[in-house]
């Protein structure tokens, strides 16, 4: 892969971090599309296999993947809450 290539997607990775009481996560949600999955359910699958091989490595799946609720805008002004899982850098590492 070009270097050009991977600056790039290193690049868009960081831009999707949040960080709250100095901690650093993504939402799966946005990790997502930047892994080319288009269907959330897909990428459910995926998350499952990264929670087994959290856990086989000798680390709590609930200190790296947190499911909340967001609230997304929907037509005409309704809003409507989606599940989406709050990821440390170590779940994002597992996932991809």
């Amino acid at each position: 892969m070009k270097t050009e290539v991977i600056q790039s997607l290193t690049e868009s990775f960081e831009s999707y971090a949040h960080f709250t009481e100095n901690v650093e996560y993504w939402f799966a949600r946005d990790l997502m599309s930047l892994l080319g999955y288009s269907d959330w359910r897909n990428f459910l699958n995926a998350v499952a296999k990264s929670k087994i091989s959290c856990e086989s490595s000798g680390n709590a799946v609930s200190d790296h993947f947190v499911d909340v609720n967001k609230t997304i805008d929907m037509p005409k002004g309704a809003k409507k809450d989606i599940d989406d899982i709050m990821l440390t850098r170590f779940a994002c590492y597992l996932i991809a």
